[in-house]
């Protein structure tokens, strides 16, 4: 599978993220974080509102420990491109670090309109989950899209229910529960047109993104290659 390389870089001027909890409520871990370092590490969505990639240390972050990570994300982002129907890529998280963002296509994680985890997505999560067992000190964010289609309230139930369902596999299968963060986050975040049926099947999507946390980050400003 190609690597993908993209930064995110988002306006200054943020809303409300207003994230959902899981269902269970167990599975929330350090969360986004409070909205800083405005500017980059946020998705925004057209009506304003920001969903944060990483949890914020509140720290300025050397440039000798962004390129330790850096580097370390980039070797992961390699490896995890074997994963089949999924695109990875590397971004910038709100620490202004290097983090990984896989997106997985909705049609191999879903049926149409439901939340049951497919067998094939089972399999590529497996292999998601194995491949970052080498990197425990990091942070794990699933976010759920949706299209355009049906009621707000439809679409940020099934959001959250399809971003709850991967995190509790993934907790399940060796991720630890305060490593996770889980939110749907509707139609607000569209990747293409949902006027055409190719560009709402893109919008459908579930999106893995594996940041560092604090033990990663004073590793590395400790020179420790990761």
């Amino acid at each position: 599978m190609k690597k993908f390389l993209t930064i995110i870089l988002c306006g200054s001027i943020l809303a409300s993220c207003g994230l959902s909890k899981l269902a269970s409520g167990s599975l929330i871990g350090a969360g986004a974080g409070s909205l800083v370092g405005a500017g980059v590490g946020y998705l925004i969505g057209g009506n304003g509102q920001a969903a944060a990639i990483g949890a914020a240390v509140g720290t300025a972050v050397g440039g000798g420990t962004g390129a330790i990570i850096g580097n370390a994300m980039d070797k992961k982002a390699a490896q995890l491109a074997e994963l089949e129907n999924a695109q990875v890529e590397t971004i910038t998280d709100v620490n202004g670090l290097t983090a990984i963002k896989v997106t997985f296509d909705n049609g191999i994680l879903f049926d149409f309109g439901k939340s049951t985890l497919q067998d094939p997505a089972k399999e590529q999560l497996d292999k998601f989950v194995a491949g970052i067992a080498d990197l425990e000190q990091t942070n794990i964010t699933v976010y759920g899209h949706t299209d355009n289609v049906g009621s707000d309230a439809a679409n940020q139930k099934v959001s959250e229910q399809r971003a709850d369902a991967v995190a509790k596999y993934l907790n399940k299968h060796g991720i630890a529960t305060k490593r996770i963060h889980a939110a749907g986050l509707s139609k607000d975040f569209p990747v293409a047109d949902n006027d055409t049926d190719e560009g709402r099947a893109k919008n459908r999507r579930v999106e893995i993104y594996v940041s560092a946390n604090e033990e990663m980050i004073k590793a590395a400003e400790e020179g420790k290659q990761i």
